[in-house]
């Protein structure tokens, strides 16, 4: 028997520990640990069993919480003012420090941690206000030695680096999207960058320009993320976009895109579209989830065989997918509807 230990935030006041059994593929709620408002997302140091947690709110907020037994969360260790409105991501650096992005007041707070205990906050930060029109930074993702900060508002991902003083970062340049396409979370894989775009609903291919500021907009691939068969009246938009790379038992490596629809719902729930990456990147299908607004998702297992996904409305709870044919397909394996919603997801074991 495999167990394995799943932590999910959501729009509420608590984060939710989840246990998943791979051999009778049971999925049972262990335990709702308590936090401050709206832990949206949350994210994980593992080698120092550290949560950090986002506070959705206006100001928004960053939490620190020691992970026990069951996954169950101790107190909150530190609470910190983010700077900003609708704290919408949060990610641990290798540099020790902790970004968050605020989308609602468009800038972004990097602040470093306590040597000897990473839960514990220090006054020292670096805060980056965006210059755009209209910005709305949603995800953190650090790339060698950037950090990438795609801004949905600006049509831009922005280019962070440290300036002279270790642990200042400033913007050093930008990568150009498409007008109007909203770019909102990526992955990168080597020298090539992969964006999942909330406003046109596509998924593009390019290549990494040189640093610090070489721009493109040129695209390898620019692909629809959108299900066949929408009801008159969906509202669709892009959210979450994973990788898993070719393992022992996968011998390709694939994409997987979630599709949120806020409008009239489509009884199929939201769908998962499935890419494949070599040797170009193409639509394989989808794969309907029944649940509504899939927001966050995230992979698990010694291979990323296992695909955990949650909607942020309706009352479908939580999925548990397995990737089959080779990662062009996913099965259910479980469904738990204790709690109706979750966000956001992170594997401990």
């Amino acid at each position: 028997m495999v167990n394995f230990t799943i932590l999910a935030g959501g729009y509420t006041s608590f984060v939710a520990s989840y246990l998943f059994n791979s051999d009778t593929n049971a999925l049972t709620l262990l335990n709702q640990s308590p936090t401050g408002p709206n832990p949206s997302w949350i994210s994980l140091l593992p080698h120092k069993h550290i949560l950090y947690a986002i506070n959705e709110d206006s100001p928004g907020g960053l939490q620190s919480f020691r992970i026990g037994e069951n996954g169950l969360l101790s107190s909150a260790i530190d609470t910190i003012n983010a700077e900003g409105n609708t704290s919408a991501f949060t990610a641990p650096l290798s540099t020790g420090q902790v970004a968050i992005v605020n989308y609602g007041s468009g800038n972004a707070l990097i602040v470093s941690t306590e040597e000897s205990d990473p839960a514990q906050f220090t006054t020292e930060y670096s805060l980056i206000t965006f210059d755009a029109p209209v910005s709305n930074p949603h995800m953190v993702l650090e790339h060698g030695s950037e950090v990438f900060i795609p801004d949905l508002g600006a049509d831009r991902i922005w280019r962070l680096a440290e300036s002279d003083t270790p642990g200042n970062w400033k913007v050093q340049g930008q990568i150009d999207q498409p007008t109007g396409s909203g770019p909102r979370h990526i992955v990168t894989r080597g020298n090539t960058l992969y964006t999942v775009h909330q406003t046109s609903n596509t998924l593009t291919q390019q290549r990494i320009p040189p640093a610090p500021n070489g721009t493109s907009t040129t695209l390898i691939a620019n692909i629809s993320i959108l299900p066949p068969g929408l009801p008159e009246g969906a509202a669709m938009a892009g959210a979450e976009v994973l990788l898993a790379e070719r393992s022992e038992h996968y011998a390709e490596s694939f994409i997987y895109v979630s599709n949120r629809n806020t409008g009239v719902q489509d009884p199929r729930g939201d769908a998962i579209a499935i890419f494949r990456v070599e040797p170009r990147l193409s639509l394989v299908g989808f794969v309907y989830t029944g649940l509504q607004q899939v927001r966050g998702m995230q992979l698990g297992g010694p291979e990323k065989e296992f695909l955990i996904a949650g909607g942020v409305a309706g009352d479908a709870g939580v999925i548990m997918l397995k990737r089959t044919e080779g990662g062009r397909n996913l099965t259910l394996l479980a469904r738990n509807a204790e709690i109706p919603t979750r966000a956001s997801f992170v594997w401990l074991d």
